[in-house]
Formats: C-alpha cells, structure tokens, sequence
C-alpha cells in the first residue's frame, strides 16, 4: 500500500513536470516525507482536578498518526508530563524536526490563559499567584518557536486544551476559561477544540468529542488539511448538539497537504482550488482579517483604544484611528496593519480596565491647564482636568494610569508634559524638556494617577 505524501501545487507553468511526476508517484512506491510528532496527554494532576480522557486521547492519537507515517517523538504517545519532563520533550521535538516536511503538535490535557497567553498545563503545575505561571507552565508560543526556522513546510498545532481554569480558586485573575487566540506564524496551521475564550468537554465515553473527531477524520482520503479540520469541526458541532465549535487559525500555507492521500486518477490531473478560494469555503474566516464596518462596533473599538492609551484622535485626522490600531497591535505582538478587524476589537474586550487615571491639559493659546487624578476611566480623568479650563479646549492632554506619575513645566517661551515611573522621574523629565530649548522651566504641576505626589 502506498503511504500518504504531501502534495504541493505550484504553477500553471509547472504543470507538465507536475503531469510527468505523478505518473512516477501513481506507478511505484510513493517518495515519503519526513513527518515528526510530539503528542502529550496529561490527566493525572496532582494539584487539581484529575481528568479522565486526555490519557486516553493522546494514545488514540499517537496510534492514529503513527500508522499516517508521522514519527513520533519518543515512540509512543507522551503521558502525565511534568514541567521538566514536558520542556525535555518539546526541546527534543524542536531538534527533530529540522529538515522535516511536517511537523505537528498535539496536546490533550489542562490549559489556561493568563494575560492574553496561552500555557499548557504539566502534572506537577501547583501555583499560588500569577507571577508563578511562567516557572511552573509551559507557553504555547515555545513551541511555536521550536517549528520556526526548522525549515518544514507545514506546521501543526493541535490543542485540546480548552477546559475550565483549574486555578481559578487560586488568586489568578487574570486567567480566563478556554485559551485565547493566537496568531499562526507562517505556514502554521493551529486548531484549537473550541472557539478562543469558550470551555471544550471533557467527553464521557472515554476520549473527547474533538480528539474522537479528529482521529476519525485524519483517516479519510483526499481530504486536504482544510477540508480535514472542517470536517472535525461540523462532526464536534453535530455531536455536542452545537455547544462546541472548534477553531481554526492559519496563515497561508504553499501548497495541500494531505493525511492520507486521493485516490491516483485514472486519466486526468485534476489542479487544485486556490488556497485562498479553500480556505474561504471550509473554514470560518480569522476574526484577525475580518474587517468591522458596522459604525456602531468602529466607535467601541476607537473608545477602548482611547481608554488603553492608543489615542484614535489627533491631529492626523483619519490616519489618527489607523495609527492607534497599529501602535496597539505591536504591542500586542501582532503585525501592526493598522486595520480595523473583529479580532482587534475581541483583544480590547478581553483586556482587562486600567485604572486609576490621572491626566494634566493645557491650552497654549489661553495659556489654562488643568490636573486631575484617581479616576476609574481615561475619559473621566481628562473630563475633570478640563473644568479648570472654561471656554478654552486645552487640547493637549497627558493622561496616565496605575502607578505612573505626569509633570508639567513650563517657562515664558516653553512648556512640556512629561510622565514618569515615579513623581520626581516624571517632574526630571518635564524639566528637560521644557528646558531643551535653554529656557529657564518649572515645575507648575505634578501628581501620580493614584493621587500621590500633589
């Protein structure tokens, strides 16, 4: 029986060569690519609750990709891993899959998401505050960096990862249910068992509703990598009557991969869809290039931009909102388009309030200002120091938030607002430069967000 291969559609002009070679493929023992995989199951926690079916789903999964030519890591699927034993694995999975065509990556097992990051969670993981996270859990985007620069051409990541936070109880705020969406590096592919931010079941028969999917559709031939992962997602949506939906994040990936590959064609070569045109209709668009023109969800996103600081007015006028969003998605880690999209609005959503506010205006032209401080929002911090001004506008503002302090130094031809990790840093930093321009500068107004400093 031929193994499966990976099919990569090129050009029109690559077409006779494309012809010629699959007469070799169809005629003799298909060429095998190199396919690594690391499959972890964790259910045996020793801190929190105990679950009964990533065990059993990472051997279902292991078995099924062992049989589809993939190589596992370690031989066999990876079970009740803690941390140094899940960090040896993954460093070894990373080293492996240099030179590979496939790489793929299936977790089954707790997961959390703690400040927008996703972490996988080992056996022994026992934290009792949020600063613990990062020593005693495993960042996804570790193993995302394992796959990049390896030199495959597709990389997947499977997560079936998305249950309750089970440190909920423990102090960690700032942990959500289900894992948050993450942006697929280039030729990634990333399938979680639910949509970002929901809760997956555990399944009661033994093995999850995704994972059970999963392995039975990887099985089927002809079905591209897209196809595949749409076909686990309607099966999931029939069997859990609608309450999960699994995801799919991707960025573009050259060519069509199979798990097992179509049948040879008799006579003709058929030539692929365009990537493009497939992903379009099999799978549910990226929240993170789906463009919001409803003017109702613009204004939302420009006033949560506002009260995190990425300012969607100034003085560039309709480049203002433009630029806000670009400066919030590289500080997001995302690549900064500047494009207004569902998934910039769902990151804002899910952040969390900033407060308290400070904020200090003035108005050269009136020569007014204004200082306020210890407010729950931006808006209502520059609100207040904006009754000190009266008829003027006093349109420049700086605003602050937390522990940041702002200053405010003016001379009889300069002025400057500064802001600073303490009240002298930021009142040091006013002085310099207001007095760049070698005038004599003081401080005229100074306060901390929380109200210190006056």
């Amino acid at each position: 029986m031929q193994r499966p291969f990976l099919n990569w559609a090129g050009s029109r002009r690559t077409l006779p060569a494309l012809i010629a070679l699959l007469s070799l493929v169809f005629t003799g023992p298909a060429v095998a690519e190199k396919r690594i995989a690391l499959v972890v199951g964790n259910s045996a926690y020793q801190n929190v609750t105990r679950l009964d079916n990533p065990r059993n789903d990472a051997v279902l999964m292991a078995d099924t990709l062992g049989s589809l030519g993939f190589t596992l890591i370690g031989g066999r699927a990876q079970l009740d891993l803690d941390k140094s034993a899940l960090d040896a694995a993954i460093q070894n999975f990373g080293r492996q899959v240099q030179g590979a065509d496939v790489a793929l990556f299936y977790y089954a097992g707790h997961g959390v998401q703690v400040n927008g990051s996703n972490y996988l969670v080992p056996v022994s993981a026992n934290p009792t505050r949020e600063a613990d996270v990062d020593f005693q859990m495993v960042d996804i985007n570790l193993v995302l960096r394992q796959m990049q620069g390896s030199g495959t051409r597709l990389n997947i990541v499977i997560l079936d990862a998305c249950r309750n936070n089970p440190f909920g109880a423990r102090g960690l705020r700032s942990s959500d249910g289900g894992l948050a969406q993450m942006r697929a590096p280039e030729g990634t592919l990333i399938s979680y068992a639910t949509q970002p931010g929901s809760v997956a079941q555990d399944g009661s028969d033994g093995h999850s509703p995704y994972t059970k999917a999963l392995a039975t559709t990887i099985r089927q031939s002809g079905l591209d990598i897209f196809q595949t992962f749409n076909q686990v997602g309607l099966a999931v949506k029939r069997e859990t009557g609608g309450s999960q939906q699994p995801w799919v994040s991707s960025s573009p990936i050259d060519g069509a991969f199979y798990f097992v590959a179509p049948p040879a064609p008799s006579s003709q070569v058929a030539i692929a869809p365009s990537q493009e045109a497939r992903l379009a209709d099999t799978l549910r668009p990226d929240p993170d290039r789906v463009p919001i023109k409803d003017s109702t969800l613009l204004r939302e996103l420009g006033d949560r931009l506002y009260e995190h600081n990425f300012d969607p007015e100034s003085p560039d006028g309709k480049n203002a909102l433009k630029l806000a969003i670009s400066k919030f998605q590289e500080k997001s880690s995302m690549t900064p388009t500047g494009e207004a999209t569902e998934g910039v609005l769902s990151r804002l959503r899910k952040m969390d309030d900033l407060k308290p506010w400070g904020s200090i205006v003035y108005g050269p032209e009136s020569d007014k200002w204004g200082i306020s401080w210890n407010h729950a929002s931006r808006k209502a911090a520059v609100a207040d120091a904006r009754t000190n001004c009266g008829a003027s506008k006093c349109q420049f503002e700086l605003s602050f938030y937390g522990t940041r302090c702002g200053a405010f130094a003016i001379s009889g031809k300069s002025w400057s607002l500064s802001q600073g990790e303490t009240i002298q840093r930021a009142k040091d930093a006013a002085l310099e430069e207001c007095g760049g321009t070698g005038k004599s500068c003081r401080i005229i107004g100074a306060v901390c967000a929380d109200g210190s400093g006056r």
